[in-house]
């Protein structure tokens, strides 16, 4: 028999749990649907976040065939046959796992397809497609991610399982307690397919009792998940309010508190969350008032990475204790985020012609490099000179603050740098 996850694959956009801000009511997959005007997309994003289910409510909900093949295993017969079956019947949805791992034979032989509208191409990922696929099919795809589902997505998705007569559970009579239901909708990390894997093993290996009722308590979950329950999850925290607490107990500079949090998440297994969270952490938060707990802090997330748990609780220990004592300063992700916005909105403008390329025959002619002042052949190179475009020639992105020495010194080199250069002072904040 199928695994439980396969069978309760949904054939209707209606029926996707989580991934709203693709599928929802008004959102840019489901305005595709139902208006047939499919175009070839990447889904990326974790395991069991729901790739395939997407792929698979599109074809059920436009009534295309739908084909799923391996980018890695399957080979360039298999893009034949269902390119053939194209021909013959009309547009085919291609569900493509591993995408990234496409060679260029087989590429090759999908992208007329893809021009055509012969095959829509949906192709999945947990690598990030804008590094690790070719261009060639990244530029006639629209890219999307998926995130990890919430544990109430989860639990929605339980218990339609345990409802449905025809491809879930419903058959039996499950009695599901609810700090069970609770871990498998949270120890799995938003991860579906492991929640109904474990739930089908759970009821699959668990007799009834004289009544014929299978009851599914929290011993049993833990078994067939293999990750003990932690002591937040019986009292209903989510696993993400764990991890937000986290982040914003060190931003708040509660060093207990973020001690606590990162133990229960140490106590779920949960390494990779807490070393991306730390680095994440590390540059948001406390950033240019204090460079040296940043550093710091990447060698720790490195040396836990190879120690592994529970020994790589000790370095980690040691980068929370510092983020929490550090100065704080966001100022780097506010510059960025303001830069972001004026390009996103855009305000870009043409480059100055003396920063252009001078490097190839004729640029001169352009005009291009000519009047550019090289700023290592004037004192404490430096000279002034335009760098942004006219259009935004007195932006101000960089907003310094003094909570640390190090950007303190970094906010008086760049007031004096700005006043030099004729433009308009930012003010000075603690905020």
């Amino acid at each position: 028999m199928q695994p439980l996850a396969y069978r309760m694959r949904p054939k209707r956009i209606e029926d996707i749990v989580g991934q709203q801000h693709l599928v929802g009511p008004g959102k840019i997959i489901n305005r595709m649907v139902k208006a047939k005007m499919l175009s070839s997309m990447i889904l990326y994003g974790p395991p069991g976040t729901g790739k395939t289910s997407i792929a698979s409510a599109i074809a059920g909900s436009t009534k295309y065939a739908f084909r799923m093949l391996n980018a890695a295993t399957d080979g360039k017969k298999d893009l034949q046959i269902v390119a053939e079956e194209a021909k013959m019947s009309g547009t085919v949805v291609l569900l493509l796992d591993e995408i990234h791992r496409l060679d260029k034979t087989k590429q090759d032989f999908l992208l007329p397809l893809l021009e055509s509208g012969a095959i829509i191409l949906i192709g999945a990922t947990t690598e990030n497609p804008y590094i690790n696929i070719n261009p060639a099919i990244r530029s006639r795809t629209q890219i999307f991610e998926v995130f990890p589902l919430t544990p109430s997505d989860i639990e929605i998705a339980i218990q339609r399982a345990l409802a449905d007569t025809t491809n879930g559970l419903g058959k039996d009579t499950v009695a599901l307690a609810d700090n069970a239901r609770h871990h498998l909708a949270t120890a799995t990390n938003g991860d579906l397919r492991s929640a109904l894997n474990a739930l089908e093993l759970a009821v699959r290996s668990t007799d009834p009792d004289k009544d014929g009722t299978i009851h599914i308590t929290l011993p049993i979950v833990e078994e067939c998940l293999q990750r003990k329950a932690l002591s937040a999850d019986k009292n209903g925290d989510a696993h993400y309010d764990v991890i937000s607490a986290f982040q914003k107990s060190i931003r708040g500079s509660d060093t207990n508190a973020a001690l606590h949090y990162m133990s229960r998440l140490l106590a779920a297994g949960d390494l990779t969350i807490i070393c991306r969270r730390l680095l994440v952490i590390a540059y948001e938060d406390v950033g240019l008032a204090n460079p040296a707990a940043t550093a710091h802090t990447v060698s720790a997330v490195t040396a836990a990475q190879q120690l592994g748990l529970p020994e790589g609780r000790i370095p980690l220990a040691d980068a929370v204790i510092e983020l929490c004592l550090s100065p704080k300063s966001n100022s780097g992700i506010s510059a960025v985020d303001l830069a972001l916005a004026d390009v996103n909105a855009g305000k870009s403008g043409d480059i100055p012609a003396h920063l252009k390329d001078a490097h190839y025959k004729g640029a001169a002619k352009l005009g291009h490099g000519v009047d550019y002042l090289f700023p290592h052949d004037y004192a404490n190179d430096w000279v002034k000179q335009q760098y942004l475009p006219n259009n935004l020639v007195n932006a101000n992105y960089y907003h310094p603050k003094t909570n640390g020495r190090f950007e303190s010194a970094l906010s008086e080199q760049y007031r004096r740098l700005m006043a030099a250069g004729g433009h308009p002072l930012p003010p000075k904040t603690d905020k």
